[in-house]
């Protein structure tokens, strides 16, 4: 899948928080800015997008976007908590009103019994309240693969919070 694959859903996105009057952020581990890179790939993306987040690691994950080292001791980085806490964070630290989040195992290694390669966490949050979430098992596709459905599951994400928003 291709970054130009997404750019009917973006489009779609776009005109949608443009008509709501809605500002959007993401927070990214395994997908490392893809989500930002789909959506900024549009013209106009300025109308919409506030800011993105890379937080690979756990440390930045706790340091710019707050997730509670607890979590992360007791889910791991690759959980719906973990996911949760990324997109508030994502709401604490911007101007957005929905923020989506996406953490996950895109492999090829690095994977376990318990959270296979193609594992990935999403959530989504709205500032108007709620958060949407998500668990995908993609199975064993190639790294590409596995980052380029967990984007078009983060943009679809958002698309519905910006419908839902009030």
């Amino acid at each position: 899948m291709k970054a130009d694959d997404h750019a009917t859903l973006v489009e779609t996105l776009l005109t949608t928080c443009r008509d709501r009057g809605l500002r959007a952020a993401t927070a990214e581990s395994c997908t490392g800015g893809l989500v930002a890179a789909a959506i900024t790939e549009v013209a106009g993306a300025s109308d919409v997008f506030e800011r993105g987040f890379v937080v690979y690691s756990n440390a930045a994950k706790v340091q710019l976007l707050g997730v509670a080292e607890s979590t992360l001791r007791a889910h791991g980085a690759v959980s719906r908590e973990t996911a949760v806490e990324l997109a508030q964070g994502a709401l604490a630290h911007s101007e957005a009103d929905i923020a989506v989040s996406v953490t996950g195992v895109a492999g090829p290694g690095g994977g376990t019994a318990q959270k296979p390669v193609g594992l990935v966490h999403f959530a989504c949050a709205r500032r108007s309240g709620g958060v949407l979430s998500a668990e995908r098992r993609f199975g064993a596709l190639t790294r590409a693969e596995i980052r380029a459905l967990a984007t078009r599951q983060a943009l679809e994400m958002l698309l519905e919070a910006a419908r839902l928003a009030p």
